[in-house]
C-alpha cells in the first residue's frame, strides 16, 4: 500500500511541476496550430476596443519586474503601442479567465509574462504598426492567427528602455 502512496506523490509532484511552466516554453506543433486557428474562427472574437478612449490609457508594468530578455522586451515594446494595443483582441481568452477588455490588460498586469499569446500578440501588434498599419489592420491579422508566426527569438537581446 504504501507503494501506491509514493507512487502516487511522484505522479502528482510531476503533474505540477509541468503545469508551472510558461506557457511560452512550450513549442506548437503545425497540428496544434491549425487547432488553434480552428478554434479562433469557431468562437467569437475575444473582448477589444475599436477606439482609443478620450481619457488616459493604463500603463504597462515596467519591464524591470521580470528576469526573462523576451518578457522584458515584450514589455518595453507594449509601452510604446498602448494605443494599438488597447485596440487588439487577445486570443488566451484572458477576457473570460481575468475581465481583461483588451489585450492591453495583459501588459498592464504580469498576466502576459506568463503567456506565450500575449507576447506573441503584442510583438506581432509593435511589428505591424511599425510597417504602418492600423489598429483595424492589426487586429484583422490577429483574428486570422498570423500572430503565431512571430519569430520570438529575434528578441533575446536586451532593448533600451526608453
Amino acid at each position: 500500500m504504501r507503494k501506491y502512496g509514493v507512487f502516487g506523490a511522484f505522479v502528482l509532484t510531476a503533474g505540477l511541476a509541468l503545469a508551472s511552466l510558461p506557457q511560452w516554453a512550450a513549442s506548437r506543433s503545425p497540428q496544434v496550430a491549425a487547432s488553434l486557428q480552428q478554434e479562433q474562427s469557431d468562437e467569437p472574437v475575444p473582448a477589444f476596443h475599436t477606439e482609443v478612449p478620450a481619457g488616459a490609457l493604463p500603463e504597462t508594468l515596467s519591464p524591470q519586474l521580470f528576469t526573462n530578455i523576451i518578457v522584458q522586451n515584450a514589455y518595453t515594446l507594449a509601452a510604446r503601442v498602448r494605443k494599438i494595443l488597447y485596440q487588439q483582441p487577445c486570443y488566451c481568452r484572458c477576457d473570460r479567465s481575468q475581465g481583461h477588455g483588451s489585450l492591453l490588460d495583459c501588459f498592464a498586469s504580469k498576466h502576459a509574462s506568463v503567456c506565450d499569446t500575449c507576447i506573441r500578440e503584442g510583438l506581432y501588434s509593435y511589428e505591424q504598426s511599425r510597417k504602418g498599419k492600423t489598429a483595424a489592420q492589426i487586429r484583422d491579422g490577429i483574428e486570422h492567427g498570423a500572430w503565431q508566426q512571430v519569430d520570438v527569438s529575434k528578441y533575446r537581446t536586451p532593448l533600451p528602455v526608453k
